[in-house]
Order: structure tokens, then C-alpha cells, then sequence
């Protein structure tokens, strides 16, 4: 399987398919791809995941969304994206990677502690606050946004 991971191409449409995996509003995503620079991990031509990374705190880089199509997760794509945005924070001369997770995605949370963040916080109510539907997760409603982050520096 020969992944390669670039920036989305100046006019290429915004993957909102997969955008809309990891996070379900449109309002929010909207905002972050406006102030963002998306990547596409692409396989045999077509768009097989893709992560959006901000600028947030001086030398702070955080991954705001990342997503896998569902007929391709389980295959280390989701690996290969966390550590391909780890790469491109560095290149860009970060000092830290942060990224959030709901307190309800087990795997995301296993998978960004494989890569070497370590959990700093809980926002408390931030999925309540910032969605006006409510949100579940494998029976669990999500509420509370586990924040990770990994030193570079």
C-alpha cells in the first residue's frame, strides 16, 4: 500500500466527506480550514485521509482535524497521518504538536499516546458548549474534549 501524503492543491475541493468524519459540524470545520493548512494522504490517486493543522500559541502547532475513510481505517493510515503532521510542525519549526480528542474516542486517545503525546487537560463541557446537537460516540455521549500534546523541543 504506497501512501503519499501532500497539501491540498490551490482549488481542490474541500474533502468535507472526510472533514465530516472527525468533526460533524460544518460551522466549525469551515472555520479552521479557513485559518488552516490542510494534507491529503492519497492512495492510487484517490484521497484516502487527510489533517488540518493551525497555528494556535507562539512555536504551537495543533492538528485540528484528521480523518481516514471508513472502508480504509484499521491500515495505519491514521499513524502515518498523526506522524506526517508531526514531521511537517517540525519542518515549520514548532517547539509542540497539540491535538483534542473527544473523551469518548478510545482509539484516537490509544493511538496519539503510541505516537507520543501525553494527555495535559480536560475541557470540561466543550463538545456541550460548541455543538448545538448532542454528539455520541459508541453509546457515550461526548462532552469533554481530552487535550494532548507532544514537546518537539
Amino acid at each position: 500500500m504506497k501512501i503519499t501524503i501532500q497539501p491540498w492543491g490551490i482549488g481542490e475541493a474541500i474533502p468535507y466527506d472526510l472533514l465530516l468524519l472527525a468533526d460533524p459540524s460544518k460551522e466549525m470545520v469551515d472555520d479552521y480550514v479557513a485559518r488552516g493548512r490542510g494534507y491529503g494522504a492519497y492512495m492510487n490517486g484517490e484521497l484516502a485521509g487527510e489533517y488540518v493543522l493551525i497555528d494556535t500559541h507562539p512555536r504551537t502547532v495543533e492538528i485540528v482535524n484528521i480523518a481516514v475513510r471508513e472502508d480504509l481505517q484499521g491500515k495505519g493510515i491514521g499513524k502515518m497521518l498523526v506522524e506526517s503532521a508531526i514531521e511537517e510542525a517540525r519542518r515549520q519549526g514548532a517547539h509542540a504538536v497539540e491535538i483534542g480528542t473527544a473523551n469518548s474516542s478510545f482509539l484516537q486517545l490509544k493511538l496519539y499516546q503510541r505516537c507520543g503525546f501525553r494527555i495535559v487537560g480536560v475541557d470540561m463541557g466543550f463538545f456541550i458548549r460548541h455543538y448545538e446537537e448532542a454528539i455520541y460516540e459508541d453509546g457515550i455521549q461526548v462532552q469533554d474534549m481530552v487535550r494532548l500534546r507532544l514537546n518537539l523541543k
